[in-house]
């Protein structure tokens, strides 16, 4: 090969090199917009769903996270006050007033109208799937995204499969799809982020809504994030046998 041509190769893989980043670093960037990479977050979560033209009640719940852990307390409404979603990595428990102790549960299950349990309890995406560039680029709303397809790297994800649209510029995830193994589309989501955090010295944005619709019938749930603190969180707030 001639030294021009080993230019023109090398020139050519650079400029692909910085036009498409790696998928797994883009999702992990991503995912610093909701708790991903942080020392720990305090939010509250107001959730609000409907089927059809019935809206039902609405829910506040309280999250604590950090790494791979999170504990999510209801505190509205008050006939549901106490009852406690704990995440350690992979494994899922629920518990509430009256019962003698806590049952396994599957982030799969569904806690609130199109809100399954593992979107209430997770922070970032990167530690449960996969990521691979589905396409190029796309624009979306006048923004162009990063496409990724994300694979559960485990049955225990709340997903098998997702399809991510990840906005360059914000570097935050905006949508995504959500798949069975078996290609079906289950359910869509968007993202917004009108909330803002202090970490290292500057100003980030963090997710103040995801509103989740199912993809067959005229239902959604709309999630709204309320005020978010980053902070240290101990080790003993997601201590099981300390749950109740």
């Amino acid at each position: 090969m001639n030294t021009l041509l080993k230019l023109l190769v090398l020139t050519l893989w650079s400029t692909a090199s910085l036009a498409a980043p790696d998928a797994q670093s883009i999702l992990i960037s991503s995912d610093q917009a909701r708790g991903g990479g942080l020392p720990g977050i305090v939010w509250e979560i107001t959730l609000q769903s409907r089927d059809g033209e019935k809206v039902d009640e609405p829910q506040r719940i309280l999250v604590t996270a950090a790494d791979e852990s999170s504990v999510a307390e209801t505190q509205e409404p008050l006939r549901f006050k106490g009852s406690k979603i704990l995440q350690v990595e992979r494994n899922m428990w629920l518990t509430k007033p009256g019962l003698s102790k806590p049952i396994p549960i599957s982030p799969r299950q569904r806690m609130s109208g199109q809100a399954s349990n593992g979107d209430i309890a997770a922070t970032n995406y990167a530690k449960d799937y996969e990521a691979s560039h589905l396409s190029a680029t796309e624009k979306l709303d006048g923004e162009t995204c990063y496409v990724l397809d994300l694979s559960a790297k485990h049955k225990r994800a709340t997903y098998d499969k997702i399809h991510y649209w990840v906005a360059i510029e914000r570097m935050v995830g905006v949508k995504a799809e959500f798949y069975s193994v078996s290609g079906k589309l289950l359910k869509t989501a968007r993202f917004e982020y009108n909330n803002r955090i202090e970490y290292q010295g500057r100003r980030a944005p963090f997710v103040s809504r995801m509103t989740i619709r199912d993809a067959l019938i005229d239902a959604e749930t709309v999630m709204d994030f309320g005020t978010v603190k980053v902070k240290n969180v101990s080790a003993s707030e997601f201590d099981l046998g300390q749950l109740q």
